[in-house]
Formats: structure tokens, sequence, C-alpha cells
């Protein structure tokens, strides 16, 4: 019984990871996929970019919401048992959902925002840390992409600096650890192109488009 909630709770995840807020919001408000602009991605960055500053924000809240939602639900599934389990596979599948949203013909976002909200679900003193990182690397170099590889590269060391110290109160637990680096490695791997523009001097820095005055 335990392995079919730790199954659903997969399932469940990654469903409510297809719901891809970008590609919702900028057919609705914007009449226009955001994936037809920009880099193409379907996340804040390029809504921002492309379709201006609030789109990006509601896309960050709602993608970060729905991760939150699917392992806060998940966890309620397992029950004492198996809830904690259950709340790290949710988002597991939440990630890959993102990442590849079943709704959306597999074409989703590179994962930052539901990584972000695993680091909060995981300890949010992580959370704090990545945030932390993301921010210095963006004020040295207004680019998106880099500031999220070091970000995440950086919730590798902090989970595995957590996990070594799980003696202590509140750290992580293998479990934890384990999807903290599953989660910080697929978003790596996502910006795969991102990098190879960083390292040719080609990538972009970050600018957003500003509301037209009326």
């Amino acid at each position: 019984m335990d392995y079919l909630y730790l199954a659903i709770s997969l399932i469940l995840g990654y469903l409510i990871g297809s719901v891809n807020v970008s590609v919702i919001v900028s057919n609705l408000a914007y009449k226009s996929d955001i994936r037809r602009h920009g880099s193409g991605n379907a996340g804040a960055t390029n809504m921002a970019r492309v379709f201006g500053l609030l789109g990006g924000i509601i896309v960050l809240v709602g993608d970060f919401g729905k991760c939150i939602a699917a392992m806060l639900i998940s966890q309620a599934i397992g029950g004492e048992s198996v809830g904690e389990y259950c709340a790290l596979i949710a988002g597991a599948g939440c990630m890959l959902g993102h990442a590849f949203p079943l709704y959306f013909k597999f074409k989703g976002g590179k994962g930052v925002t539901v990584g972000s909200a695993i680091a909060l679900m995981i300890d949010w003193r992580a959370l704090a840390i990545i945030a932390a990182v993301f921010v210095i690397t963006f004020i040295i170099t207004h680019i998106v992409s880099a500031s999220s590889i070091v970000a995440s590269a950086s919730f590798i060391v902090v989970v595995v600096a957590f996990y070594a110290l799980q003696g202590s109160a509140n750290m992580v637990t293998v479990y934890e650890l384990i999807l903290g680096v599953f989660a910080a490695i697929t978003v790596i791997a996502l910006h795969h192109a991102n990098i190879t523009r960083i390292l040719n001097g080609t990538e972009k820095k970050f600018t957003y488009k500003k509301r037209e005055k009326k």
C-alpha cells in the first residue's frame, strides 16, 4: 500500500508540474504562446523579457506555488507513514512535469522556480543560501542563466553539507539529499544551451519589456 501512495504522488506531482503557468498566462493574457518568443523557454525569465515584469512575476509565483501544492497534497495522501517520502517524490515529479509538460507537447521550462520551491520544502535555510548566491551572481553578471546555474550548483553543495551535519537538529535526510541533487542537476542540464552560449560569450544579459505608457 505504501508503494501505491508513492506511485500516486509521483504521478500527481508530474501532472501538477505539467500545468505550465507561463504557457497558460501568455496564451490567455497576451494571446500568444511564450514558447514562440525570445529564448523559446516557457519560464518566468522569458515571460518577463517578452511580455513584461508583471507577467514574469505571475509565472514565478504560479510555478513556485504549484510545486509547494503538489508536495503538500502528496504529503497528506501518504499520511504519517509515508507522507514525507510522498512529498519528496512529488517534488521530483513536479520538476519533470514542469520541464516536460504532458499538456504542452513536453516542451516546458528549465525548472529554476520549481527547484527553488523544492529547496524551501527541504530546508528554508537552503533556499536562503541559494537565493543569496543567485542574487550575488546576477549582480556581477546580469545574466539570469548564469545565476541559475551557479545557484543550482550551490544547492548541491548545500544539501551535501547539510546531510554531512545530519547529527545536528533539522538537517536533511538522505532522501532529501537525493531530491536536492536531482533537482539541481536537472536545472543545470536543462541549461545546456545557455552554458554553451556563456562559454562563447554570446549569452544575453537580462532585460525585460517595460509597460508602455498611455
